[in-house]
Parts: structure tokens; sequence; C-alpha cells
């Protein structure tokens, strides 16, 4: 018998489905080996209201990853979304004379940084360091080795619900599956789909999920911000429903079939059958009404999102754009809007890095679970880089 392969797996608890992938390990490589997918309906307004239906949507697809790879798992990385939150943070650290840096005192300003005051049921997720200030003076990457009496360490602490949280790893664990570290949907959404310098040119990241949208924005390769906007793809859909007269279900087809985030193209001018309740015949509207419905809620959607990266100065900082993940992301226009409301190029993230990624799986849905699989893999590699972003995290844990 061969030896058992080294797996990477990423758990993706969506809002309105579960997502599992697996991979192989191989060297510094990772090969996919299959994937699972089960509709769940354990949250209310991004907060988990029902624990035995998240692990009973766990299980089954879990199981179906496991037929399609042949292999069973022990373990996974799982993203975290919902009641996420992010604050910048600077821990000082004098040393009392000039002497070099080491790595320990990198670690140390990090951690002296992280100790932040926080609200009741909020709990520390992850701490990304951006960058150190020596004696005053700001802006190093890796300043290992220079010397200096004062150091001071810049970090983004990203926080979570610690009941939400507790809650998700209890249904993992009753899937039978171990915890290797949770990540910010978001945060694993980036590291699947965008590259170390385009994170370093500027770049946002927008992860649509069904109840909210999830917002990591780098610069320089460090996170800057981190944050979980209350809409999502679901507003679009009761928004088509109670305009349009539809019941909820009826509406999420006809949004996925007709719709469209921006209006005045031809298509516009066509009429769609809108169904109506039991008894009554079919009806028409002009898909320019179905089309506006969508647009108005893209707008206010990417309106908010650029509050956000104005609230931290980097509207004019994103060479690298914006990009989309997430069922909402599937809506056709959604880029066009991005574009034109954030002012800055945009485009729909798909994974990549992995060997053997099917075609099927080729669409932003599946971005974050494949970080989240890459992740697992980093973690496999270097078992001391945790709770960490990429860059100056990877130079800290050195």
């Amino acid at each position: 018998m061969g030896n058992k392969p080294k797996l990477a797996v990423g758990l993706d608890l969506g809002s309105s489905s579960t997502r599992i992938v697996i991979c192989a390990l191989e060297n510094e490589s990772l090969r996919f080996l299959g994937y699972g997918e089960a509709p769940v309906n354990a949250w209310n307004r991004g907060r988990l209201s029902d624990q035995e239906a998240l692990s009973q949507s766990i299980r089954f697809a879990l199981h179906e990853a496991e037929m399609r790879a042949q292999v069973s798992p022990e373990s996974a990385v799982f993203g975290v979304g919902g009641s996420v939150a992010g604050i910048n943070s600077r821990g000082l650290y004098e040393f009392g004379r000039r002497r070099d840096i080491e790595g320990d005192d990198l670690r140390y300003a990090v951690e002296l940084a992280a100790r932040v005051r926080l609200e009741e049921d909020r709990q520390v997720l992850q701490i990304c360091p951006q960058d150190f200030t020596l004696d005053g003076r700001a802006g190093y990457r890796n300043p290992k080795g220079i010397l200096c009496a004062r150091l001071e360490a810049n970090v983004h602490v990203v926080t979570v619900s610690m009941q939400d949280h507790q809650g998700m790893i209890s249904a993992i664990h009753q899937a039978h599956l171990a915890v290797e570290e949770s990540v910010f949907e978001a945060f694993a959404a980036a590291y699947g789909a965008i590259m170390p310098e385009d994170r370093a040119r500027g770049v946002v990241l927008i992860d649509i999920g069904a109840q909210s949208t999830h917002v990591a924005l780098y610069d320089a390769d460090a996170l800057v911000l981190a944050t979980t906007i209350p809409v999502g793809g679901d507003h679009f859909t009761r928004d088509t429903s109670w305009l349009l007269k539809v019941n909820y279900e009826d509406a999420e087809n006809l949004k996925r079939e007709y719709g469209c985030a921006i209006t005045g193209s031809a298509a516009d001018n066509s009429l769609v059958e809108i169904p109506s309740a039991e008894g009554r015949g079919m009806r028409e509207a002009p898909r320019k009404q179905l089309n506006e419905i969508l647009e108005a809620r893209a707008e206010e959607l990417f309106e908010r999102v650029y509050a956000e990266i104005l609230r931290v100065g980097m509207e004019q900082s994103l060479l690298e754009g914006a990009v989309l993940t997430g069922g909402g992301a599937r809506l056709a226009g959604m880029c066009d809007v991005a574009e034109r409301v954030l002012n800055c190029q945009a485009r729909n993230g798909l994974a990549s890095g992995i060997e053997n990624w099917p075609r099927e799986l080729d669409n932003p849905v599946w971005t974050t679970a494949a970080g989240l699989a890459m992740y697992s893999g980093r973690l496999k590699l270097k078992r001391d880089w945790k709770r960490a972003s990429a860059g100056v995290a990877g130079m800290a844990a050195k």
C-alpha cells in the first residue's frame, strides 16, 4: 500500500450552501481530489441559528466529497463570515537601548498590538500585521536586523462573535471533523483568487454571499480593512419578490434566468413571463423592470462598499481594482455596476493555483472553499505560520 496522502481541506460554511474541497498536498503544490455541496438552513441574518442543521449539512457535503475523492479527511480549515469586523491597532515595544531587531521582537510587537479591548461576545479571529515603525520612521515591511530602540507594530485585528464561532466549531466536530484553523471568508477568497503582487498594488475583494457581503481590502500586500455589509443575494431576490408580486422561489428563478444588474441593454426591451398565484394565468412584464430592481440594489451594495473604502482612504489606490466572489457575483452586470460605483476595474475572482481544478467549479461560488483548502495546505507546510496574512505575516513568523 502506498503512503497515505497529506490532505488540505477547505470548508466553506455559507448561509445557503455548505461547500467542501479536498486536495492532496504534494511537495509544495495542491492537487484537486474532490468536492461536496449541500444546502443549509441554519443562518438568520448572518448569525448561526440552528447548530444541528449546520452539522447535518456539513455531513452531507463531506460524504459527497469523500465519495468523489476516495479519501476521508480528518480535519479542515473553515471559513467565518456573518458578524466579522476588523480594527486597526498598534503595539509599542521599547527596548531601552538601540540594538538589532530580532524575529522574536517582531512577534512580540505584533502580540502587543493584538491586545485590544473587545466588546462582550467578541473574540479575535485573525491578526494581520501591516507594517512596522522604527524610532518614529514608518513603513518598514521587514525590519529584522535593523538598529532601533522603539519598535511599533501596526496590525489589523479581525474579530468575530464568540457564540457563532464556537457554534460553528461544535457543528464541525459533530460532523466528525477536527478544526485546523478558522479564517475570514473574504481573506480566504482573496488567498485563492488574487496573487500577492496584485494585493501589493491595492485591491478589494468583495465576497457576495446569500445574507451578507464580506470585504477584504489590501494595500502593499497587507490587510487594511475587514468588514461585513448586511446586504447579500437574498436582498436582490426579496426586492424582486416584493415589487413583482411573486413568491420567493419564483423571484429567485427570474433573477437567475433573466436578471441583470444594469439597464439599457437591448434585452431590456423584451418581456418576461411573471408567474402568478395558482388559478391565475401568467402575466408579462418588461425585462427592464426586473433589471431596474436589481440595479438599484446592486448600486446600494457597492455604495456601501465604497463608503468603507473611503473610510480608510484607499479610493485612489486600488490599482488592481475590485474582485467579486460568492454566489451574488454570478448575477450579470455586477462587475459593470462595481466599476461605475467604485471607479476602478472589476472582475470575477476564480480559484487559481490548484492542479486539476475542475471546469464545473470554475466560478466565483467555489473561490472561498478553494482558498480555504490552499490555506490548509499552507498551514501544513509551515506549522508555525498561524493567524496571519501573507507578506508581513510570513516574515513575522520566521
